[in-house]
Order: C-alpha cells, then sequence, then structure tokens
C-alpha cells in the first residue's frame, strides 16, 4: 500500500524536491502551500516521477481549518496519514527596527503557529493510528543568530522549541515521530522571493547545498528518526562558534553575512515579498545558484 504523505511548502525548494522524492517511492501525495499555479506544476512533476496519487490543496498553515479539511480529506481518500513534512516559511531581512511590525509577525507566525496549527491537526490522526511521522525543516538559524534576519531566527528558535516540546508530548506512543532537519545555505528561491528592508535579496550563505540534498535528510528521518540533525557539514562548526566564542562570532558574524549571504548585484527598493502571498513566478525546486548535489 502506498504510503500516505502531506507536504507542506511543496509549491517550491526543499518541500518540492521532497515531493520528488516521496513521488519516486511511488508514495500518495497530498501537496499543501498557498498558491494553486506553483503547486499544479508541482503535481505534474510529481505524476511524471511516479506518484500513486496527487492531491493540490491550497492554503495557508496559519489557516487550521483548511489544514484540518485537507488531512480529514486525506484520510478519507487514503485511509490514513503516514507522514507529514512541514517546510512552509517565509522570510524578511533588515534590522528589527526597519522591518514592519506586520511583517516581522506574519514571518514568526508561519513557523510558530503555523506549526502548531499543523502538530493540532495531524497528531491526533497519528494517535489514532499508533503511528505517524512529522518531518519539520528547521534551519541552522534556529541554534545561532544573525542581524538582518532577527524575525527569521526569532521564528526557527521558537520553532524548535515547539518541535523539542511535541517530542517530549509523544513519547507516550512509540509509533510517532518528531524529527527536525536543519540545513544552512540552500539552493532555493526563499532568498530572492523574501521580504527585504535593507535594499539588497539575500543569497544562500555557502557552503550552498542543493533542494535535493535536504530532501534526502528528511526522507531518511523516516526510518532513522532524529530530535535534531544538521543538514551541512559547516553547520556544526558555526554552532560551536555561536555557543563557545560569543565575542568573536558577534564581531564576525556582521561582515560574513553582507560578503556571504546578500546578493549585491540584486539591490531592491522595501518590498514585503512574498511574506503575505503566493509569488507564483518566483517559484521553483532551485534557485539561481549552484547547490552541492
Amino acid at each position: 500500500m502506498p504510503q500516505s504523505v502531506l507536504i507542506t511548502g511543496a509549491s517550491s525548494g526543499i518541500g518540492r524536491a521532497t515531493a520528488h522524492l516521496f513521488a519516486q517511492r511511488g508514495a500518495s501525495l497530498v501537496l499543501l502551500a498557498r498558491g494553486r499555479e506553483a503547486l499544479e506544476e508541482t503535481a505534474a512533476e510529481v505524476r511524471a516521477a511516479g506518484a500513486a496519487d496527487v492531491v493540490v490543496c491550497p492554503a495557508d498553515v496559519l489557516d487550521e481549518d483548511a489544514l484540518r479539511r485537507a488531512v480529514e480529506a486525506t484520510v478519507e481518500r487514503t485511509g490514513r496519514l503516514d507522514v507529514v513534512v512541514h517546510s512552509a516559511q517565509v522570510v524578511a531581512y533588515g534590522k528589527l527596527e526597519e522591518v514592519p511590525k506586520e511583517v516581522f509577525e506574519r514571518v514568526v507566525d508561519t513557523a510558530l503557529h503555523g506549526t502548531g496549527n499543523l502538530a493540532r491537526t495531524v497528531l491526533p490522526v497519528f494517535r489514532r493510528q499508533g503511528a505517524g511521522h512529522l518531518v519539520v525543516v528547521s534551519s541552522l538559524l534556529a541554534s545561532v543568530t544573525t542581524p538582518f534576519m532577527g524575525s527569521y531566527t526569532t521564528a526557527k528558535w521558537g520553532q524548535l522549541a515547539m518541535i523539542r516540546t511535541l517530542q517530549q508530548e509523544t513519547r507516550d506512543v512509540p509509533g510517532i515521530s518528531v524529527s527536525a532537519v536543519a540545513p544552512g545555505g540552500v539552493n532555493t528561491p526563499i532568498y530572492s522571493q523574501a521580504g527585504s528592508y535593507i535594499g539588497l535579496k539575500g543569497r544562500p550563505p555557502i557552503p550552498i547545498y542543493s533542494p535535493e540534498r535536504v530532501a534526502r535528510s528528511v526522507v531518511a528521518r523516516l526510518d532513522r528518526p532524529r530530535r535534531l540533525i544538521q543538514s551541512g557539514f559547516a553547520n556544526p562548526v558555526v554552532i560551536l562558534g555561536f555557543r563557545l566564542f560569543p565575542a568573536v562570532y558577534d564581531l564576525l558574524v556582521g561582515p560574513l553575512l553582507r560578503v556571504f549571504a546578500l546578493a549585491d548585484d540584486h539591490r531592491t527598493p522595501p518590498t514585503e515579498g512574498n511574506v503575505f502571498e503566493s509569488r507564483p513566478d518566483g517559484n521553483a525546486t532551485e534557485g539561481r545558484w549552484h547547490g552541492i548535489p
């Protein structure tokens, strides 16, 4: 019987790459993101890649009722829900004092309330089944901080706290696993689609990985669940520097970010990017950089 898999953020980046991998395994897929157009593109790709069944559900993870309808429809259609991959996230660049309040809150809400909404919706299903995998795409920035990305780091630190709490609260059902995968720089469109209030677009910091590489780590969590796994060999080094040498880290992080994580060739006026609504013309599996396979 094909695995029943629901993926949020399936219209772009890591979510889209993960959908491809599950399709190659013959899974039955439910693809969820805010925009229908890019979801339909993903659906066509994964059907061609071998998915047993594909359902498109345009919805925002902040809409708990829409999430519940998607999950209920999935269970009704396939009889169960085996895997949920949570990859939906938005980004905004800028100093905390310069990013508009509503933009800052939306970035944080997408991570915190989006994850909470999804957990409240899928965990009761997993409990009834006695089994199920929830894999959340976290970030290196859930473990360190950086200037100009305060909304995103706040979002990801809070999300990771929620993930750890969920891991503790599901220990009573051995068949349920909650895992987090934390990539560093990944070649996805999230940087160019981000809101920006610093006059520049972002770019993935080196080393840059392909979204397919992170997707492989996500799928691997089904056989080897982990509380948190770093997807990127430089991540532990950065985290170690942040924790053991905070003064040195704080001295270097700003200049290094300007050189390696901001795109000087992509200047932009203040923009909210795709923080509040999908920008289908920018959605794709990969961005404009080259990632390590």
